[in-house]
């Protein structure tokens, strides 16, 4: 049975070198979540988690790590991956986090 979120043995780190942050167990990549930062804003493009490790609150863990750190930073976030997006939604003490352009031009 492969660790979980839970189990308290998953660690996540920027790795900015990669773009992305990294979920690890031991020395296991367990999932990961890309991104493209800029000055004020941070977009997550992408989460994925290895197979093995579907279910056990690995995405999350991602998440909520790479939100959290989004904070510290002042970074809004920009949701292009379906999965941060839909956990943004279903946490709203990270709303507050989406990123909202001060233009409003439109074609």
């Amino acid at each position: 049975m492969s660790p979980s979120a839970a189990d308290g043995d998953l660690t996540v780190t920027d790795v900015p070198s990669a773009h992305r942050y990294e979920a690890r167990t031991a020395d296991s990549l367990a999932g990961f979540a890309s991104y493209l930062r800029g000055d004020s804003v941070i977009a997550f493009v992408h989460t994925e988690v290895q197979d093995g490790y579907e279910g056990r609150g690995v995405g999350s863990a991602l998440a909520r790590a790479a939100l959290d750190d989004a904070r510290a930073r002042g970074l809004g976030v920009l949701a292009i991956c379906p999965f941060v997006d839909g956990w943004i939604s279903k946490h709203p003490e990270y709303e507050d986090l989406r990123y909202t352009p001060e233009s409003k031009v439109a074609d």
